[in-house]
């Protein structure tokens, strides 16, 4: 059956082509295992709630017609506006417009949502489809200044406050020169675009629309994620060739269905966020989070930006999927308020996650995989402009793979887990290499979701074959200890702050990271692969090692990492464990950014200087197996990976290939666009 959707319709026809429905919501109460809703041109500003879902054999398909952008919003237009003076107008509107919850009373709260300056509200106001700036005083709205967090400065001095009262919401907002009368002026009054209320509504494909201006609220990992657009905790959905944009915090949520998680505390008893955590995958467990249930999904070709939390988010409901080909930009640009779970794809538990031919920029962070990312591989990715790095990854014990991936940030990774292989990638920025041994988590058997055991993060068991490291000019070669979730760096301890404690940034001793330089240096302290392994130590020779030694026999001694077949060019720091790396002065490759256009350029000047540079072919069965999974490094299906294909999907050679993304062939200089 295939339902029609026209804003020239009307719910009580038949939903066929020549009678259309006149809203999406009508069909997608009646829409079944096989039916198809094509949804013509035009704005429907309605939350999308399907009562049904498909089979992996019938999908519900939701379409656009291919006659003009289908808009689905989250926002109602506001056009009744009183001019108060100095660019600032009131409005006073019926509480009884709001769906679900009122989110200019509501406000942005949850786990890992940091302290702010005020108290920040789900609401927003929009001018022409782009949110201004809450803040907390009329006399603010008067006389704006511009937000010191703010990525773009002067988009922060169009500021809204709000007064909630019983029966209506007050709003004062600051347009600039615009008026708000003659303006498309926006408000949000729906939590979501597409989300179904229950979980379990399997196997649904959205495909072809413009999907904004929404209010979820923050979505921790530890509770309900919601989203602007999501599965709420099903399987098998298809997100694609959509623009998602203004979602207050998540555009697209795979994540924690409601109940599996824990609020900060019960009472005035506070667990710590590890236990918490725990709790929740174990919760989940016992819920049926298997793969035959939960996950599997397909996010492709999208655009998504102006998402203020993540552009996808997603705690265990994310595993098995594959995210590819999407633009993801703008994430995290206003920061009135901060926390630990902002990134352009955050991901915990990305078990056999497949991360493919993004491009990622213009955000705070790019991927950030935290807890379980084992089978996880992330390819052939483009990232630049990223204010902190383009990718972190935390307290995961691998094995997980990042290959031919264009790393093009000032900081590049933050490594704070092990069992990683990275393969062919172009690093251009710096790293944080660190344990985190006061936290347990857990690892998994190959390609499910039972646990297999818990240990702490000693740091190694990486790999780094066939890389690219380009030099940054910096002339400072050692290390910089900056802030534990953030890229700034610690105040020296001898400031004091305003509240008269030293300046360190709220961060203690055991919390701080070092930032180092581009290249391996990070890795200096760990062990050779080569050499003799830690747990191939006798008794009597551990005797020897003093301090190191019982590090070992406590659990935190750091494990052995492999590094070959690397190429560092201006002044990039190979580390001690590649004493015959080929290091090159000249800068070699050259790399152009606009974020404005969200363009790169790169330039291999001298083709000839990579060509061969690399004796060995990065298969499976070199990589081997990391320390605590006991895991190979292999695809989904367990069928073994060979890298014999560069960025494009060019053939590499059966030996002596290129380091970095591409295998370079012509002579000459060599551009490449994205």
């Amino acid at each position: 059956m295939e339902y029609h959707v026209s804003t020239q319709g009307n719910d009580q026809a038949k939903g066929t082509s020549e009678q259309p429905f006149r809203t999406i919501s009508r069909a997608a109460a009646l829409a079944m295992a096989g039916d198809t809703v094509t949804v013509h041109a035009g704005v429907y500003r309605e939350w999308i709630n399907p009562a049904n879902g498909g089979t992996e054999d019938h999908r519900i398909v939701y379409r656009s017609a291919g006659d003009g952008e289908v808009i689905i919003t989250g926002a109602e237009r506001i056009s009744d506006w009183k001019a108060e003076g100095d660019s600032v107008w009131l409005t006073e509107i019926p509480n009884s417009i709001f769906s679900v919850r009122n989110p200019f009373e509501v406000e942005l709260s949850g786990d890992w949502l940091f302290d702010g300056a005020f108290s920040v509200h789900l609401g927003d106001v929009y001018l022409d489809y782009k949110s201004l700036y809450e803040c907390d005083s009329v006399d603010k709205v008067h006389k704006p200044e511009v937000w010191p967090d703010a990525k773009y400065p002067k988009d922060s001095l169009l500021k809204w406050y709000t007064e909630v009262g019983s029966t209506t919401t007050k709003i004062w907002a600051n347009f600039g020169e615009k008026d708000p009368r003659k303006e498309n002026v926006e408000i949000n009054v729906r939590p979501y675009c597409f989300w179904p209320e229950k979980p379990g509504i399997d196997y649904i494909t959205v495909s072809g629309f413009t999907l904004r201006q929404a209010s979820p609220q923050w979505a921790p990992p530890t509770d309900y994620q919601e989203g602007l657009i999501g599965p709420h905790w099903s399987k098998g959905w298809i997100i694609e060739n959509n623009i998602i944009s203004e979602s207050k915090s998540v555009g697209i949520s795979l994540g924690t269905e409601i109940g599996t998680g824990h609020t900060k505390h019960i009472g005035k008893h506070i667990k710590g966020g590890t236990q918490r955590e725990q709790e929740v995958i174990l919760q989940a467990l016992r819920s049926g989070w298997h793969k035959d249930s939960v996950g599997s999904h397909i996010v492709r070709a999208n655009v998504i930006h102006d998402c203020e939390q993540a552009g996808i988010v997603g705690h265990m409901g994310a595993a098995f999927s594959s995210i590819s080909q999407n633009r993801i930009y703008n994430i995290h640009h206003k920061r009135l308020r901060h926390g630990a779970e902002v990134a352009a794809i955050k991901l915990h538990a990305s078990l056999d996650t497949q991360i493919n031919e993004n491009i990622i920029y213009s955000s705070y962070r790019g991927v950030w995989l935290d807890w379980q990312a084992q089978g996880t591989r992330i390819s052939r990715n483009v990232f630049f402009d990223n204010i902190s790095e383009d990718f972190f990854v935390e307290v995961c014990h691998g094995p997980y793979i990042a290959d031919h991936n264009l790393f093009l940030s000032p900081m590049n990774f933050r490594n704070m887990a092990q069992g990683g292989a990275f393969v062919h990638n172009l690093f251009a920025g710096k790293f944080v290499v660190r344990s985190e041994i006061t936290r347990t988590t857990p690892y998994h058997f190959p390609h499910e979701t039972a646990m297999a055991g818990y240990s702490n993060i000693t740091g190694g068991d990486d790999r780094y074959y066939n890389n690219i490291f380009l030099g940054d000019n910096d002339a400072n070669k050692k290390p910089v200890p900056i802030t534990f979730f953030e890229h700034l760096p610690l105040k020296p301890r001898d400031e004091v702050g305003d509240d008269g404690k030293a300046a360190m940034d709220g961060v203690p001793d055991n919390s701080i990271c070092h930032l180092y330089p581009v290249g391996l240096g990070g890795y200096d302290k760990h062990p050779n692969a080569k050499d003799k392994k830690w747990w191939e130590y006798t008794k009597e020779e551990l005797a020897e090692l003093g301090d190191d030694a019982k590090d070992f026999l406590i659990g935190n001694a750091v494990l052995p990492v492999a590094i070959d077949g690397n190429a560092y060019f201006n002044n990039a720091v190979p580390g001690h464990h590649e004493p015959n790396a080929k290091i090159y002065e000249q800068k070699g490759i050259k790399v152009e950014i606009d974020p404005a256009q969200g363009r790169v350029q790169i330039q291999v000047i001298e083709p000839k200087l990579l060509r061969g540079a690399s004796a060995m072919l990065v298969t499976t069965g070199l990589l081997g197996k990391t320390y605590h999974a006991d895991m190979k490094y292999e695809q989904p299906d367990s069928t073994p990976y060979r890298f014999d294909s560069d960025f494009f999907g060019g053939k590499r050679p059966d030996a002596d290939v290129t380091p970095g993304p591409f295998e370079l062939i012509k002579n000459g200089t060599i551009d490449f666009k994205f």
